[in-house]
């Protein structure tokens, strides 16, 4: 297999396998609309063979970060219309990941009164509002019955990003936002059918993801998952309990004929990541730069070996919207800067230079 090879993952045709993260950039406002930046931002980089938005959320109370776009109101729907058309007038594809902070926010973020999770358990540490830095606060956990109404949030909102004109939608079940904390057995505490056993951790997610692609379609759904990563107090540590929650998801989800599977993993080519692929049977999508920047060399080897059928690239992806054509030609790249990542304006957004023609 060749990274700058087509390859079709369910219903999309991707041209080449280098595929971009999704990626927090803070620069839909306060209402969560996309914008005109957004959409240069996205187009800039529709040479990649697939564009997976940053983490959008699916309601109010789910929203984790200022500036976060969602997919809820009739304007932030018209706002991704417009990235969905000038990413396709580009020439590329594009699927929004579809995602429910949990715990990972606070009150005076969502503008709501309440922020919820699998239990009320709150995570350590601070988290940065416009007040300031605050302690995250203690989520809700969300009662049984409650449970059907986050499920049909994710639908509705998966629909709602089939007709803004997106190409899929991708369920992010990783770095300790909602489905995660689900999956893990420290923030998920339940006793009901949403909590206990590792089977019964996964059948939530499952369900949700299963819920969403008899909606819009399985072929037009991916999941991202990152077994063992931690983040957010979602700590993983015992590998049979991992394999467990994991393999029966992946077990439930197999026979739905997925789009894609995700994973977020240090080592992509290890026998955890890759045995879970068994379990799953369909495309996968690795990422191994959660702590370390993806080279070209890496993503290369990555699916030259059959690692994955695709490799997910978010530092260089930001720095270079060309990046595809930089790789292939082996061009020099631009240096990404961490420091304008995230907040407002054009600035390490859409002002990174292409090559020169």
């Amino acid at each position: 297999m060749d990274l700058f090879a087509p390859v079709r993952l369910g219903d999309l045709e991707l041209a080449n396998r280098v595929v971009m993260a999704p990626l927090t950039r803070m620069r839909s406002g306060a209402d969560g609309v996309p914008g005109d930046l957004v959409a240069e931002h996205y187009s800039q980089r529709a040479g990649l063979g697939l564009i997976i938005t940053e983490g959008t959320y699916p309601s109010a109370e789910s929203r984790s970060y200022p500036g976060q776009p969602g997919i809820v109101t009739p304007e932030q729907v018209e706002g991704w219309r417009g990235v969905a058309e000038a990413v396709h007038g580009a020439g590329g594809l594009i699927v929004m990941q579809l995602m429910n902070g949990g715990r990972v926010s606070h009150t005076d973020i969502t503008g709501t009164d309440r922020i919820v999770a699998p239990s009320a358990i709150a995570i350590a540490g601070e988290v940065r509002t416009p007040a300031g830095a605050q302690p995250y606060p203690v989520p809700h956990a969300l009662t049984t019955e409650e449970l059907d109404t986050v499920r049909d949030e994710f639908v509705q909102a998966a629909r709602n990003a089939i007709e803004a004109g997106l190409d899929g939608v991708e369920l992010h079940a990783a770095n300790g936002y909602l489905l995660h904390q689900f999956l893990s057995p420290v923030s998920n505490v339940r006793d009901d059918r949403a909590g206990g056993s590792p089977e019964a951790r996964a059948s939530y997610v499952a369900e949700i993801v299963g819920a969403v692609a008899e909606a819009v379609g399985a072929a037009r759904v991916g999941i991202r998952i990152s077994p063992m990563n931690g983040a957010g107090d979602t700590a993983e540590t015992d590998e049979a309990d991992v394999r467990a929650t994991y393999e029966a998801l992946l077990d439930t989800l197999a026979p739905l004929g997925l789009a894609y599977l995700s994973i977020l993993h240090e080592d992509p080519a290890g026998a955890l990541v890759q045995d879970l692929r068994g379990h799953f049977g369909g495309k996968l999508i690795v990422n191994s730069g959660f702590g370390t920047v993806t080279t070209r060399d890496e993503a290369i080897a990555l699916v030259e070996h059959a690692h994955a059928d695709a490799v997910a690239v978010g530092r260089l992806a930001i720095a270079n919207p060309d990046l595809v054509e930089r790789w292939a030609g082996e061009h020099e790249e631009n240096t990404p800067n961490p420091a304008t990542f995230y907040g407002p304006g054009a600035e390490g957004y859409t002002d990174y230079p292409r090559l020169a023609s």
